[in-house]
């Protein structure tokens, strides 16, 4: 099948111009001015841009935390994320304590084969990894596995040591792959949390006011620091306040090789949600949890000038009634996650483009290309050019439309609410296309189950 998009303004992290885009078997072939050639489906762009399909490189779909599992499976999951603008995951396979990892992408193969509406990749989640296991590293490598995620919270459940974080830094480096790490102090966190539920604090806010951003801080320097010494890139996920940030600066300034995202919820979403009524403030329990809202600057001051590379969104979505009511008595029952897979795109180039906090080609730097360059997909994904997957975005910067549950424009992830509830935004997806196919025609779901594939990636910064 081929397509030809006609008309549009091309939108890349570093081009700007008007062209016809044409699609011949899933990639693109062709671009240029009034291209002249036959195509099985036309779509007229005008006044509209033709950016890359957006890349969330950290999704929660189907996973088990907390006594339940995460709402969307990879089915809901894939097919919102396709609603809002994204055309590619990347999401995190677990490995169970004491077994094989290897046995971990296996199960999570099984969870996801044919029923992604997009494309997708997977992390590991690396819970130990003794010396006698450490050659598994590599194997996942040239399955197209080539980051893993090591946590420093949660202890007893994904925590792991010191000694452990290094053992595998120390192999992703000589490997070439990129270790992503959850930074937070989880052992003193704990220690907080024991506190306050030994003197009756068990509302959702506790759930923040336990987890202070020094302990994130003092994470970060410590995953940089062990990175560094094991000469492996180090990629901080969901970074939340102005604390951590500062640690990312101070390293990249001495050229250590450490790159971090941020996340929606953090950018456009504060403490003060704690302090709904009621359970209410349970829908915003997440890790790291909101912080106080000056955060914010910093964090978009971050993005404008390269300190943060990337926009994801932690997607793990619990829904309000039955599961984050596991801790209606207690909020460390609560399970930590929110959605915002489908959200992300229209709440950044809102919050970003529309208000003049950053340009087009920054909006698709930090949604798209930076993640396919920094996981192994770049130039296949994360950019509009010859050769390149014709995943792409025809996105109307004037449409409007208000986050809500009840808007079948903003919702179709399976979860009961909608973290972002009542918010407008200016700029919207409303075609989506992956790999030549239309999945989403103004608006409305054309795509089928299973359209989605997997994606084998390649090493850090395109080494074979």
């Amino acid at each position: 099948m081929s397509l030809l998009i006609k008309n549009g303004r091309v939108i890349t992290a570093v081009d700007d111009y008007h062209a016809d885009v044409f699609v011949e078997n899933e990639t693109i072939s062709l671009i240029g001015k009034n291209l002249q050639v036959e195509a099985d489906t036309v779509i007229d762009a005008s006044g509209k841009y033709v950016m890359p399909g957006g890349l969330d490189p950290h999704t929660h779909m189907d996973m088990p935390f907390g006594g339940t599992t995460s709402a969307d499976d990879f089915e809901s999951g894939t097919r919102a994320a396709a609603h809002g603008g994204t055309t590619t995951i990347i999401d995190f396979a677990i490995q169970t304590k004491g077994e094989s990892t290897l046995a971990a992408l296996e199960t999570w193969h099984k969870k996801a084969e044919g029923k992604t509406a997009i494309d997708y990749g997977f992390h590991m989640i690396v819970t130990d990894m003794e010396d006698d296991r450490l050659w598994e590293m590599k194997h996942l490598a040239d399955e197209g596995v080539t980051s893993y995620k090591l946590f420093m919270a949660y202890p007893g459940v994904l925590y792991v040591d010191d000694g452990t974080i290094f053992r595998a830094m120390r192999k992703a480096g000589e490997d070439g792959t990129v270790v992503c790490m959850h930074a937070e102090n989880g052992i003193v966190i704990d220690e907080i949390v024991k506190r306050a539920l030994a003197e009756g604090k068990t509302a959702p806010k506790y759930h923040a006011l336990t987890r202070p951003t020094r302990m994130e801080a003092e994470g970060v320097h410590r995953a940089v620091s062990i990175a560094e010494v094991a000469g492996v890139p180090v990629y901080i996920v969901h970074l939340s306040c102005a604390d951590a940030l500062e640690q990312v600066t101070l390293a990249r300034n001495r050229g250590v090789p450490v790159f971090a995202e941020t996340c929606p919820q953090y950018l456009f979403l504060d403490y003060t949600s704690y302090e709904k009524e009621g359970f209410e403030g349970a829908k915003y329990v997440m890790t790291p949890a909101l912080r106080e809202k000056w955060n914010q600057d910093e964090l978009w001051r971050g993005l404008r000038f390269g300190d943060l590379q990337s926009i994801a969104t932690d997607h793990c979505p619990f829904c309000f009634k039955e599961q984050k009511e596991l801790g209606v008595d207690d909020f460390s029952k609560i399970p930590n996650g929110a959605p915002g897979v489908e959200n992300r795109m229209a709440l950044v180039f809102n919050g970003g483009v529309h208000h003049g906090r950053i340009s087009l080609n920054k909006f698709v730097e930090l949604t798209s290309t930076a993640a396919a360059k920094t996981f192994g997909l770049f130039p296949k994904k994360g950019t509009i050019a010859v050769d390149s997957d014709a995943d792409i975005v025809i996105f109307n910067p004037d449409r409007r439309e208000t986050i809500s549950v009840k808007n079948t424009c903003t919702h179709h992830m399976n979860v009961d609410y909608n973290a972002y509830e009542g918010m407008s935004v200016t700029g919207f997806p409303e075609t989506v296309i992956s790999r030549g196919k239309v999945i989403v025609r103004d608006t409305e779901y054309v795509g089928a189950k299973g359209d989605g594939r997997f994606l084998k990636r390649g090493l850090y910064g395109g080494l074979r």
